[in-house]
């Protein structure tokens, strides 16, 4: 059982590619089905856990033998995302323009996780970015 003084943490270093994205998405269904209540996560984890990846590999200056590192935990019931990579510089929220064709990543996380940032690397070199997804509700049961 999860608690909020001891949550399990799942950490893995993917190759910093686009292609690693999908894995680390995989990682996180997997990490999700191993909880009682992993499936009121899942929708909207596996979307800005995919957003903040890409942007990783998109956006860092990093050389690409640099590895990019996702965390998972629950803590206090909420879902943390992060992402860490070896890049230097930070994400920043803008709105995109109706007719932009990218650049809507971090406007989702935004819109989507109850809060999310950025932090250097304790430590180490680079950058975390980390979000927080809140379950869904149950479903009240319904009655006759």
């Amino acid at each position: 059982m999860l608690t909020a003084h001891h949550p399990r943490t799942f950490v893995a270093r993917l190759d910093s590619r686009t292609e690693s994205t999908p894995l680390a998405r995989h990682l996180l269904r997997a990490y999700l089905s191993a909880l009682p209540t992993g499936d009121r996560y899942s929708d909207v984890a596996e979307l800005l856990l995919g957003e903040l990846f890409a942007n990783a590999v998109q956006h860092s200056d990093a050389t690409t033998e640099h590895h990019i590192e996702v965390r998972f935990a629950v803590v206090n019931s909420r879902l943390r995302l992060e992402v860490h990579d070896a890049g230097t510089g930070h994400p920043t929220l803008h709105t995109p323009a109706p007719d932009d064709e990218h650049g809507r990543g971090l406007f989702l996380v935004n819109e989507l996780a109850e809060r999310w940032g950025c932090a250097s690397r304790p430590g180490g070199i680079g950058k975390l970015v980390w979000a927080l997804v809140a379950p869904k509700p149950v479903p009240a049961l319904v009655t006759a």
